[in-house]
C-alpha cells in the first residue's frame, strides 16, 4: 500500500464533505439538493483519485461499474453521499462521505486496507490514518444498544430484541450508524439487507482499525470487490457483544 493512502482517504472524504456543506448552505428543494450533492461529491472524488492515484480503479455508487476492477490490484470504493435522504432534510447531521481502498493480496484474495468516513455536518472525519482508540472491551452490558435504520428497521432486529435485552436506536446513514458504534454511543449495528459494497466498505475499514467486530450476520467474512456488488447484511459491534448477537441472530433467522 502507498504510505499515505490512509491520509489521502481522510483528506478526500473531508474535502468532499466540505463541498457538500457549502452546497447545502445554498438551499434549494430536497430532491434537487440530493441529486446535486451526489453529482458534486462523485465528480470531485473521481477527479481527485484519477489525478493522485492514476493507476487505480474507482468504484463509486454514482459512477458506471468498470469491469477492470475485478482484475485490478487496487480499487477505491466510494460512496460520495451516504444518507442522501438525510442530506436533503434541513438540520440533519446523520449523513456521510465514504472513501475506502481495497487491495489484492499475492494469493489473489483482497482486503480493505484504508478508509475514511466523513460526517461533515458533525465536523468529524473518522479514518484509518488516525484510528479511534479501541473502546474498553468490558463485559457485555445489561442492555445492548443497537442502532437501526430510522426509515427501514429490519424486522429480524426487532425479533432479536425479544431474545436479549436491547434498545433500538434509529439513525440515518450507514456511515453515521457505524460511527456511532466506533464512538461508543451504541454497542452494535445490525442490518439485514439492501446494501451495496460502497455503503459499508469505508465504515468497516475504520471500525476494524478501531478494534471492532465486523462480519456478515452469520459470522462469515465480509468480501469486497466482488462481481456482484450487493452486500446482503452486516454486523458491526463491540467484541464483547458479538457472540451474544450472533447467537440471537442465528436463532431468529433459523426460526423464520
Amino acid at each position: 500500500m502507498t504510505g499515505d493512502d490512509h491520509v489521502l482517504a481522510r483528506d478526500l472524504a473531508g474535502q468532499a464533505g466540505q463541498r457538500l456543506l457549502e452546497l447545502r448552505a445554498q438551499g434549494g428543494g430536497p430532491d434537487v439538493l440530493r441529486k446535486a450533492g451526489d453529482r458534486l461529491s462523485h465528480e470531485f472524488l473521481a477527479a481527485a483519485l484519477a489525478g493522485q492515484r492514476p493507476g487505480d480503479v474507482v468504484l463509486s455508487e454514482e459512477g458506471a461499474d468498470n469491469p477492470a476492477r475485478l482484475g485490478a490490484r487496487r480499487v477505491w470504493i466510494v460512496d460520495p453521499l451516504d444518507g442522501t435522504r438525510e442530506f436533503g432534510e434541513p438540520g440533519r447531521t446523520d449523513w456521510a462521505v465514504h472513501v475506502a481502498l481495497w487491495e489484492r493480496a499475492g494469493d489473489g484474495s483482497g482486503e480493505l486496507t484504508a478508509g475514511a468516513v466523513a460526517l461533515p455536518a458533525q465536523g468529524t472525519v473518522l479514518s484509518t490514518a488516525e484510528p479511534p482508540p479501541p473502546l474498553p472491551d468490558e463485559e457485555a452490558p445489561a442492555k445492548i444498544r443497537i442502532v437501526v435504520s430510522r426509515s427501514r428497521p429490519p424486522g429480524f432486529v426487532r425479533n432479536i430484541s425479544g431474545l436479549i435485552t436491547a434498545e433500538l436506536v434509529p439513525l440515518g446513514s450507514a456511515g453515521a450508524k457505524v460511527a456511532a458504534v466506533i464512538c461508543g454511543e451504541v454497542d452494535a449495528y445490525v442490518h439485514g439487507g439492501g446494501f451495496y459494497e460502497w455503503d459499508t466498505a469505508a465504515p468497516v475499514a475504520v471500525a476494524r482499525a478501531a478494534g471492532l467486530h465486523a462480519s456478515r450476520i452469520d459470522g462469515s467474512a465480509l468480501a469486497y470487490n466482488q462481481p456482484d456488488l450487493l452486500m446482503p447484511d452486516i454486523l458491526v459491534c463491540r467484541p464483547a457483544v458479538a457472540g451474544i448477537l450472533l447467537r440471537a441472530i442465528r436463532e431468529v433467522t433459523h426460526a423464520s
